[in-house]
Protein backbone atom coordinates (compact mmCIF):
# COMPACT_ATOMS: atom_id res chain seq x y z
CA UNK A 1 0.00 0.00 0.00
CA UNK A 2 1.04 3.61 -0.55
CA UNK A 3 0.70 6.88 1.29
CA UNK A 4 -2.09 8.93 -0.26
CA UNK A 5 -1.11 11.74 -2.59
CA UNK A 6 -3.60 14.01 -0.79
CA UNK A 7 -1.88 14.05 2.55
CA UNK A 8 0.08 16.49 4.70
CA UNK A 9 2.55 15.37 7.38
CA UNK A 10 3.65 17.84 10.03
CA UNK A 11 6.04 17.52 12.98
CA UNK A 12 4.44 17.33 16.42
CA UNK A 13 6.62 19.66 18.42
CA UNK A 14 5.19 18.73 21.83
CA UNK A 15 5.99 15.05 21.22
CA UNK A 16 8.91 14.75 18.77
CA UNK A 17 8.40 10.99 18.35
CA UNK A 18 5.03 11.60 16.73
CA UNK A 19 3.96 12.95 13.35
CA UNK A 20 0.71 14.76 12.62
CA UNK A 21 -1.07 13.32 9.56
CA UNK A 22 -3.90 15.18 7.83
CA UNK A 23 -5.89 13.87 4.87
CA UNK A 24 -7.01 16.72 2.62
CA UNK A 25 -9.34 14.23 0.93
CA UNK A 26 -11.22 13.11 4.03
CA UNK A 27 -10.33 15.86 6.53
CA UNK A 28 -9.13 13.21 8.98
CA UNK A 29 -6.39 13.85 11.52
CA UNK A 30 -4.20 11.33 13.32
CA UNK A 31 -0.98 11.25 15.35
CA UNK A 32 1.38 8.47 14.26
CA UNK A 33 4.33 7.33 16.30
CA UNK A 34 7.70 7.14 14.59
CA UNK A 35 7.66 3.35 14.97
CA UNK A 36 4.35 3.08 13.09
CA UNK A 37 5.72 5.23 10.30
CA UNK A 38 8.81 3.01 10.15
CA UNK A 39 6.62 -0.11 9.95
CA UNK A 40 4.69 1.52 7.15
CA UNK A 41 7.86 2.23 5.18
CA UNK A 42 9.24 -1.26 5.89
CA UNK A 43 6.05 -3.03 4.90
CA UNK A 44 5.55 -4.37 8.43
CA UNK A 45 2.30 -2.60 9.28
CA UNK A 46 -0.33 -4.82 10.88
CA UNK A 47 -3.52 -5.57 8.90
CA UNK A 48 -5.66 -3.70 11.45
CA UNK A 49 -3.45 -0.59 11.21
CA UNK A 50 -3.60 -0.78 7.41
CA UNK A 51 -7.39 -0.95 7.52
CA UNK A 52 -7.61 2.02 9.90
CA UNK A 53 -5.24 4.19 7.89
CA UNK A 54 -7.00 3.26 4.65
CA UNK A 55 -10.41 4.14 6.05
CA UNK A 56 -9.08 7.51 7.19
CA UNK A 57 -7.69 8.21 3.71
CA UNK A 58 -3.98 7.99 4.53
CA UNK A 59 -3.23 4.75 2.67
CA UNK A 60 -4.32 3.68 -0.81
CA UNK A 61 -3.78 0.55 -2.88
CA UNK A 62 -3.12 2.35 -6.15
CA UNK A 63 -1.98 5.96 -6.61
CA UNK A 64 -3.22 6.12 -10.19
CA UNK A 65 -6.65 4.85 -9.16
CA UNK A 66 -6.74 7.47 -6.40
CA UNK A 67 -6.10 10.16 -8.99
CA UNK A 68 -8.91 8.76 -11.16
CA UNK A 69 -11.23 8.86 -8.15
CA UNK A 70 -10.48 12.54 -7.69
CA UNK A 71 -11.38 13.16 -11.33
CA UNK A 72 -14.84 11.80 -10.57
CA UNK A 73 -15.18 13.59 -7.21
CA UNK A 74 -18.03 15.81 -8.35
CA UNK A 75 -19.69 12.98 -10.27
CA UNK A 76 -20.52 11.32 -6.96
CA UNK A 77 -21.87 14.52 -5.44
CA UNK A 78 -23.96 15.17 -8.53
CA UNK A 79 -25.83 11.92 -7.97
CA UNK A 80 -27.61 13.44 -4.98
CA UNK A 81 -31.30 14.22 -5.21
CA UNK A 82 -31.26 17.86 -4.15
CA UNK A 83 -31.70 21.11 -6.04
CA UNK A 84 -30.06 24.27 -4.64
CA UNK A 85 -30.62 27.77 -5.94
CA UNK A 86 -29.55 31.23 -4.87
CA UNK A 87 -32.41 33.62 -5.66
CA UNK A 88 -31.56 37.30 -6.10
CA UNK A 89 -34.84 38.83 -4.97
CA UNK A 90 -33.78 42.39 -5.70
CA UNK A 91 -30.77 44.67 -6.15
CA UNK A 92 -32.08 47.22 -3.66
CA UNK A 93 -30.90 47.76 -0.08
CA UNK A 94 -31.60 49.86 3.00
CA UNK A 95 -27.88 50.06 3.87
CA UNK A 96 -25.14 52.09 2.22
CA UNK A 97 -22.13 49.80 2.71
CA UNK A 98 -18.80 51.38 1.78
CA UNK A 99 -17.60 48.27 -0.05
CA UNK A 100 -20.92 47.19 -1.58
CA UNK A 101 -20.26 44.18 -3.81
CA UNK A 102 -23.03 45.12 -6.22
CA UNK A 103 -22.00 48.77 -6.44
CA UNK A 104 -23.23 50.29 -9.69
CA UNK A 105 -25.64 47.40 -10.33
CA UNK A 106 -27.82 48.41 -7.38
CA UNK A 107 -31.17 50.03 -7.93
CA UNK A 108 -34.91 49.51 -7.66
CA UNK A 109 -34.73 46.18 -9.45
CA UNK A 110 -37.10 43.57 -7.99
CA UNK A 111 -38.16 40.08 -8.96
CA UNK A 112 -41.74 40.26 -10.16
CA UNK A 113 -44.48 37.82 -9.20
CA UNK A 114 -44.57 36.74 -12.87
CA UNK A 115 -40.86 35.85 -12.82
CA UNK A 116 -41.36 34.06 -9.49
CA UNK A 117 -44.12 31.93 -11.02
CA UNK A 118 -41.89 31.07 -13.98
CA UNK A 119 -39.17 30.08 -11.50
CA UNK A 120 -41.60 27.82 -9.63
CA UNK A 121 -42.66 26.23 -12.93
CA UNK A 122 -38.96 25.69 -13.76
CA UNK A 123 -38.33 24.00 -10.40
CA UNK A 124 -41.41 21.81 -10.70
CA UNK A 125 -40.56 20.60 -14.19
CA UNK A 126 -36.79 20.27 -13.81
CA UNK A 127 -36.45 19.18 -10.19
CA UNK A 128 -39.61 17.96 -8.50
CA UNK A 129 -40.42 15.78 -11.47
CA UNK A 130 -37.06 14.07 -10.93
CA UNK A 131 -37.69 13.54 -7.21
CA UNK A 132 -35.28 16.20 -5.99
CA UNK A 133 -35.65 18.03 -2.70
CA UNK A 134 -35.48 21.83 -2.97
CA UNK A 135 -33.33 24.25 -0.99
CA UNK A 136 -33.17 27.99 -1.71
CA UNK A 137 -30.97 30.81 -0.48
CA UNK A 138 -32.81 34.12 -0.70
CA UNK A 139 -30.28 36.81 -1.55
CA UNK A 140 -30.13 40.46 -2.63
CA UNK A 141 -29.60 43.38 -2.39
CA UNK A 142 -31.56 42.88 0.80
CA UNK A 143 -33.94 39.94 0.31
CA UNK A 144 -36.32 40.96 3.09
CA UNK A 145 -37.31 44.00 1.07
CA UNK A 146 -39.12 41.31 -0.96
CA UNK A 147 -40.64 39.62 2.09
CA UNK A 148 -44.10 39.02 0.60
CA UNK A 149 -42.66 37.39 -2.50
CA UNK A 150 -40.39 35.17 -0.36
CA UNK A 151 -43.48 34.02 1.52
CA UNK A 152 -45.40 33.43 -1.71
CA UNK A 153 -42.60 31.39 -3.30
CA UNK A 154 -42.15 29.36 -0.12
CA UNK A 155 -45.84 28.63 0.34
CA UNK A 156 -46.15 27.36 -3.23
CA UNK A 157 -42.97 25.27 -3.19
CA UNK A 158 -43.70 23.86 0.25
CA UNK A 159 -47.10 22.70 -1.01
CA UNK A 160 -45.64 21.23 -4.23
CA UNK A 161 -42.83 19.36 -2.49
CA UNK A 162 -45.07 17.96 0.25
CA UNK A 163 -47.44 16.52 -2.33
CA UNK A 164 -44.51 14.55 -3.77
CA UNK A 165 -43.11 13.50 -0.39
CA UNK A 166 -40.11 15.81 -0.84
CA UNK A 167 -38.69 18.56 1.34
CA UNK A 168 -38.49 22.32 0.88
CA UNK A 169 -36.13 24.44 3.01
CA UNK A 170 -34.53 27.85 2.67
CA UNK A 171 -31.97 30.20 4.16
CA UNK A 172 -31.57 33.98 4.10
CA UNK A 173 -28.46 36.00 3.30
CA UNK A 174 -29.48 39.26 4.92
CA UNK A 175 -28.02 42.35 6.52
CA UNK A 176 -30.14 41.54 9.57
CA UNK A 177 -31.81 44.92 10.00
CA UNK A 178 -35.26 43.67 8.96
CA UNK A 179 -35.14 40.16 10.44
CA UNK A 180 -37.20 40.62 13.59
CA UNK A 181 -38.31 37.76 15.79
CA UNK A 182 -41.84 37.99 14.40
CA UNK A 183 -40.66 37.70 10.79
CA UNK A 184 -38.25 34.87 11.65
CA UNK A 185 -41.03 32.94 13.36
CA UNK A 186 -43.35 33.40 10.40
CA UNK A 187 -40.69 32.33 7.88
CA UNK A 188 -39.59 29.36 10.02
CA UNK A 189 -43.10 27.95 9.64
CA UNK A 190 -42.55 28.04 5.86
CA UNK A 191 -39.16 26.28 5.89
CA UNK A 192 -36.59 28.88 6.98
CA UNK A 193 -33.63 27.11 8.58
CA UNK A 194 -30.95 29.75 9.02
CA UNK A 195 -29.89 33.30 8.29
CA UNK A 196 -26.41 34.52 7.47
CA UNK A 197 -25.98 38.01 8.87
CA UNK A 198 -22.99 40.31 8.43
CA UNK A 199 -21.60 42.18 11.43
CA UNK A 200 -18.38 43.98 10.61
CA UNK A 201 -16.69 43.87 13.98
CA UNK A 202 -17.46 46.14 16.96
CA UNK A 203 -20.03 48.93 16.76
CA UNK A 204 -17.75 51.78 15.64
CA UNK A 205 -16.24 49.77 12.80
CA UNK A 206 -19.52 48.18 11.69
CA UNK A 207 -21.38 51.49 11.64
CA UNK A 208 -18.57 53.06 9.61
CA UNK A 209 -18.69 50.35 6.96
CA UNK A 210 -22.37 49.33 7.02
CA UNK A 211 -24.55 52.36 7.89
CA UNK A 212 -28.16 52.85 6.89
CA UNK A 213 -28.60 54.98 3.79
CA UNK A 214 -29.50 57.83 6.13
CA UNK A 215 -25.98 57.62 7.59
CA UNK A 216 -27.08 56.32 10.99
CA UNK A 217 -25.54 53.15 12.39
CA UNK A 218 -27.12 49.72 11.87
CA UNK A 219 -25.21 47.81 14.57
CA UNK A 220 -27.70 48.12 17.43
CA UNK A 221 -30.65 47.18 15.22
CA UNK A 222 -28.87 44.02 14.05
CA UNK A 223 -27.85 42.97 17.56
CA UNK A 224 -31.42 43.44 18.79
CA UNK A 225 -32.71 41.26 15.95
CA UNK A 226 -30.06 38.61 16.60
CA UNK A 227 -31.32 38.33 20.18
CA UNK A 228 -34.90 37.95 18.98
CA UNK A 229 -34.17 35.31 16.33
CA UNK A 230 -31.35 33.13 17.72
CA UNK A 231 -33.79 30.77 19.45
CA UNK A 232 -35.98 30.44 16.35
CA UNK A 233 -33.49 29.68 13.55
CA UNK A 234 -29.78 28.95 13.15
CA UNK A 235 -27.80 32.18 13.09
CA UNK A 236 -24.60 32.42 11.04
CA UNK A 237 -22.59 35.54 11.80
CA UNK A 238 -20.21 36.70 9.11
CA UNK A 239 -18.05 39.78 8.97
CA UNK A 240 -15.88 41.45 6.35
CA UNK A 241 -12.51 42.75 7.52
CA UNK A 242 -9.67 44.74 5.99
CA UNK A 243 -5.94 44.80 6.63
CA UNK A 244 -6.46 47.83 8.87
CA UNK A 245 -9.27 46.57 11.10
CA UNK A 246 -9.17 42.77 11.46
CA UNK A 247 -7.52 42.91 14.90
CA UNK A 248 -10.58 44.75 16.22
CA UNK A 249 -12.98 41.89 15.42
CA UNK A 250 -12.42 39.89 18.63
CA UNK A 251 -14.09 42.76 20.49
CA UNK A 252 -17.29 41.87 18.62
CA UNK A 253 -17.08 38.32 19.98
CA UNK A 254 -16.72 39.64 23.53
CA UNK A 255 -19.66 41.97 22.98
CA UNK A 256 -21.81 39.07 21.75
CA UNK A 257 -21.04 37.22 24.98
CA UNK A 258 -21.92 40.27 27.03
CA UNK A 259 -25.27 40.55 25.24
CA UNK A 260 -26.12 36.90 25.80
CA UNK A 261 -25.34 35.78 22.24
CA UNK A 262 -23.16 32.93 23.49
CA UNK A 263 -21.81 30.02 21.42
CA UNK A 264 -24.82 27.78 22.04
CA UNK A 265 -27.04 30.49 20.51
CA UNK A 266 -24.93 31.17 17.42
CA UNK A 267 -24.59 28.41 14.82
CA UNK A 268 -21.47 29.62 12.99
CA UNK A 269 -19.06 32.56 13.14
CA UNK A 270 -16.73 33.18 10.21
CA UNK A 271 -14.94 36.33 9.15
CA UNK A 272 -13.68 36.93 5.60
CA UNK A 273 -11.65 39.67 3.94
CA UNK A 274 -13.29 42.36 1.90
CA UNK A 275 -12.44 41.60 -1.72
CA UNK A 276 -12.11 43.93 -4.66
CA UNK A 277 -15.07 43.35 -6.90
CA UNK A 278 -16.32 44.36 -10.30
CA UNK A 279 -19.24 46.24 -8.76
CA UNK A 280 -17.54 47.86 -5.76
CA UNK A 281 -17.74 51.58 -5.19
CA UNK A 282 -14.91 53.41 -6.97
CA UNK A 283 -13.59 55.20 -3.86
CA UNK A 284 -13.15 51.97 -1.90
CA UNK A 285 -9.64 50.56 -2.30
CA UNK A 286 -9.14 48.40 0.80
CA UNK A 287 -10.19 45.02 -0.63
CA UNK A 288 -7.87 42.13 -1.43
CA UNK A 289 -7.39 40.57 -4.87
CA UNK A 290 -6.19 37.12 -3.81
CA UNK A 291 -6.32 34.76 -0.85
CA UNK A 292 -2.54 34.49 -1.31
CA UNK A 293 -1.84 38.03 -0.10
CA UNK A 294 0.60 37.46 2.81
CA UNK A 295 -1.24 39.63 5.33
CA UNK A 296 -4.24 37.29 5.02
CA UNK A 297 -2.20 34.34 6.30
CA UNK A 298 -1.77 35.93 9.70
CA UNK A 299 -5.24 37.51 9.71
CA UNK A 300 -7.11 34.26 9.08
CA UNK A 301 -5.08 32.27 11.62
CA UNK A 302 -5.54 35.02 14.21
CA UNK A 303 -9.31 35.42 13.71
CA UNK A 304 -10.03 31.69 13.61
CA UNK A 305 -8.12 31.28 16.88
CA UNK A 306 -10.05 34.12 18.52
CA UNK A 307 -13.37 32.62 17.42
CA UNK A 308 -12.54 29.10 18.58
CA UNK A 309 -10.95 29.95 21.91
CA UNK A 310 -14.18 31.69 22.95
CA UNK A 311 -16.13 28.53 22.15
CA UNK A 312 -17.88 29.77 19.00
CA UNK A 313 -18.29 27.35 16.12
CA UNK A 314 -16.49 28.00 12.85
CA UNK A 315 -16.27 25.81 9.72
CA UNK A 316 -13.84 22.90 9.70
CA UNK A 317 -11.16 22.60 7.05
CA UNK A 318 -12.79 20.12 4.68
CA UNK A 319 -12.88 19.39 0.94
CA UNK A 320 -14.29 22.36 -0.95
CA UNK A 321 -17.16 22.13 -3.42
CA UNK A 322 -17.79 25.13 -5.66
CA UNK A 323 -21.36 25.42 -6.90
CA UNK A 324 -20.05 25.90 -10.44
CA UNK A 325 -19.12 22.20 -10.46
CA UNK A 326 -22.49 21.04 -9.10
CA UNK A 327 -25.13 20.27 -11.70
CA UNK A 328 -28.13 21.17 -9.58
CA UNK A 329 -26.79 24.40 -8.07
CA UNK A 330 -27.71 27.64 -9.82
CA UNK A 331 -28.15 31.37 -9.24
CA UNK A 332 -31.33 33.06 -10.49
CA UNK A 333 -31.20 36.83 -10.90
CA UNK A 334 -34.22 39.05 -10.19
CA UNK A 335 -35.11 39.04 -13.92
CA UNK A 336 -35.01 35.24 -14.23
CA UNK A 337 -31.56 35.04 -15.84
CA UNK A 338 -29.56 32.05 -14.58
CA UNK A 339 -25.87 32.05 -13.59
CA UNK A 340 -23.57 29.58 -11.85
CA UNK A 341 -21.94 31.98 -9.36
CA UNK A 342 -23.42 34.84 -7.28
CA UNK A 343 -20.30 36.92 -7.95
CA UNK A 344 -20.93 36.79 -11.71
CA UNK A 345 -24.47 38.17 -11.66
CA UNK A 346 -24.69 40.78 -14.39
CA UNK A 347 -21.38 39.83 -16.06
CA UNK A 348 -21.87 39.55 -19.81
CA UNK A 349 -21.11 36.11 -21.20
CA UNK A 350 -21.75 34.24 -17.95
CA UNK A 351 -25.50 33.82 -18.31
CA UNK A 352 -26.35 30.15 -18.72
CA UNK A 353 -30.03 30.53 -19.56
CA UNK A 354 -33.21 31.69 -17.88
CA UNK A 355 -36.26 30.28 -16.13
CA UNK A 356 -38.25 30.27 -19.38
CA UNK A 357 -35.86 28.64 -21.86
CA UNK A 358 -33.84 26.55 -19.39
CA UNK A 359 -30.11 26.01 -19.03
CA UNK A 360 -27.58 25.88 -21.87
CA UNK A 361 -24.11 24.37 -21.88
CA UNK A 362 -21.65 26.38 -19.76
CA UNK A 363 -18.56 24.17 -19.70
CA UNK A 364 -16.51 26.56 -21.79
CA UNK A 365 -17.68 29.89 -20.34
CA UNK A 366 -17.03 28.73 -16.77
CA UNK A 367 -13.96 26.61 -17.61
CA UNK A 368 -15.41 23.62 -15.76
CA UNK A 369 -12.41 21.34 -16.09
CA UNK A 370 -9.79 23.92 -15.21
CA UNK A 371 -8.43 21.77 -12.34
CA UNK A 372 -8.33 18.51 -14.32
CA UNK A 373 -4.67 18.75 -15.24
CA UNK A 374 -1.64 16.94 -13.90
CA UNK A 375 -0.32 19.90 -11.93
CA UNK A 376 -3.53 20.05 -9.90
CA UNK A 377 -4.14 16.29 -9.73
CA UNK A 378 -0.64 15.82 -8.28
CA UNK A 379 -1.12 18.56 -5.69
CA UNK A 380 -1.79 17.46 -2.13
CA UNK A 381 -4.15 20.41 -1.71
CA UNK A 382 -6.48 19.55 -4.60
CA UNK A 383 -9.45 18.52 -2.40
CA UNK A 384 -9.27 21.85 -0.55
CA UNK A 385 -9.00 23.93 -3.69
CA UNK A 386 -10.24 22.37 -6.97
CA UNK A 387 -8.76 25.23 -8.92
CA UNK A 388 -9.71 27.97 -6.49
CA UNK A 389 -12.19 30.77 -7.17
CA UNK A 390 -12.98 31.50 -10.81
CA UNK A 391 -14.53 34.81 -9.80
CA UNK A 392 -11.30 36.05 -8.19
CA UNK A 393 -9.33 34.87 -11.20
CA UNK A 394 -11.67 36.81 -13.48
CA UNK A 395 -11.37 39.98 -11.39
CA UNK A 396 -7.56 39.89 -11.43
CA UNK A 397 -6.95 38.78 -15.00
CA UNK A 398 -10.12 39.63 -16.90
CA UNK A 399 -10.77 36.02 -17.91
CA UNK A 400 -10.98 32.51 -16.51
CA UNK A 401 -8.06 30.95 -18.34
CA UNK A 402 -6.44 29.03 -15.52
CA UNK A 403 -6.63 28.11 -11.86
CA UNK A 404 -6.75 30.43 -8.87
CA UNK A 405 -4.05 28.40 -7.09
CA UNK A 406 -4.24 28.50 -3.29
CA UNK A 407 -1.02 26.65 -2.55
CA UNK A 408 0.81 29.64 -1.00
CA UNK A 409 -2.13 30.27 1.33
CA UNK A 410 -2.47 26.63 2.37
CA UNK A 411 1.28 26.24 2.82
CA UNK A 412 1.16 29.15 5.26
CA UNK A 413 -2.04 28.36 7.17
CA UNK A 414 -3.15 24.73 7.03
CA UNK A 415 -0.88 23.41 9.79
CA UNK A 416 -2.10 26.15 12.16
CA UNK A 417 -5.74 25.46 11.27
CA UNK A 418 -5.35 21.73 11.94
CA UNK A 419 -3.72 22.36 15.29
CA UNK A 420 -6.51 24.77 16.21
CA UNK A 421 -9.02 22.01 15.51
CA UNK A 422 -7.07 19.58 17.69
CA UNK A 423 -6.74 22.13 20.49
CA UNK A 424 -10.34 23.34 20.58
CA UNK A 425 -12.57 20.74 18.96
CA UNK A 426 -11.02 17.69 20.62
CA UNK A 427 -11.03 19.49 23.95
CA UNK A 428 -14.74 20.23 23.53
CA UNK A 429 -15.43 16.58 22.71
CA UNK A 430 -13.78 15.30 25.88
CA UNK A 431 -16.11 14.33 28.76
Amino acid sequence: MYLSRYLKIYPHRQEPDYHLFYSTKKASIILLHESTLKSLNDGGLSPSDKDTLSELGFLVHDLNKEKEEMLSFFDEINKRKKFNAVLVMNLDCNLGCRYCYEGGMKGKFYMSSETADLLIDFIQSHCLADGKAVHLDFYGGEPLLSLNLIKSISEKLRSSTEKRGLSYTFNLVTNGTLLTGKIAEELASLGLQSAKITVDGPRENHDRFRPFKTGSGSFDTIIRNLKETCSLIDIQIGGNYTRENYRDFPRLLDYLFKEGLTPEKVYIVKFDPVTKTGGALPDFREGCESINEPWLFEANIFLREEIMKRGFHTPKIVPTTCMIELNDDIVVNFDGTIYKCPGLIGWKGFEIGDVTTGIKDYKESYNLNVWKKQECLNCEYLPLCFGGCRYMKLLRDGKIDGVDCRKPYLDATLEAFIKQDIKYRLKADQP
